[in-house]
């Protein structure tokens, strides 16, 4: 069985191209002045139709099928939801928790950060296969996405990619970088793209019955 076995690189990297090109356009729609629905250039960019967020449930069900027709199944798809739902409570218990405590603000960053961290393992432990997948793929996805955040913030673009979130402090580019982009994309985005991965993915491999020789 393990011949039929793709490499999580080779799984990976059409999606990592496709969510590449995504952010690319989306950078340039931004750019250029494009719908705002299409192209939210707000702090966060919430809700904007063209960008890469939608694709973490459609690819976590992707992996998950490709990985369950090759015998790599969970041990449990109960289970794997269970620990993806673990994960997400995690997040929020901590996040809020430290909010609730009047912490500073990059002391309340922190521990949303932190916590992100820990789910990441959490929700790993419940498939590792699909969990190994999901951490390369979003690593693949948010690199990048920082590497972006780095030259439009030098820039001042005035992009999602720079606007910093209301009542964010005064700070050097590259400290302002450090706060909103490259510390979020690898904790807060990493935790997104695995749990929410996750819980798609082990829905879907429920379904989805091994390949026979």
């Amino acid at each position: 069985m393990n011949d039929r076995r793709t490499s999580v690189g080779r799984l990976i990297l059409m999606p990592a191209l496709i969510t590449l090109a995504i952010t690319l356009l989306r950078l340039a729609g931004e750019l250029l002045g494009w719908s705002p629905r299409l192209f939210n250039r707000a702090a966060g960019g919430g809700g904007a139709i063209v960008g890469i967020v939608w694709l973490v449930p459609v690819l976590g069900v992707y992996f998950a099928v490709r990985l369950a027709r090759e015998g790599q199944r969970p041990a449990g798809a109960g289970r794997a939801v269970g620990y993806a739902l673990g994960a997400l409570a995690l997040v929020f218990a901590i996040g809020i928790g430290a909010g609730r405590l009047g912490l500073a603000r990059n002391a309340v960053i922190l521990a949303w950060c932190l916590a992100s961290l820990a789910a990441v393992f959490v929700a790993f432990a419940g498939w590792p296969a699909l969990g190994r997948t999901l951490v390369a793929y979003g690593l693949a996805a948010r690199i990048p996405v920082a590497i972006v955040m780095l030259v439009a913030i030098l820039g001042a673009w005035g992009t999602h990619y720079d606007v910093a979130p209301p009542n964010f402090p005064e700070m050097a580019p590259l400290a302002k970088w450090f706060w909103i982009g490259l510390v979020p994309q690898l904790t807060l985005w990493m935790a997104f793209t695995v749990v929410i991965g996750m819980l798609f993915g082990a829905v879907a491999a429920a379904l989805v019955r091994p390949r026979t020789a």
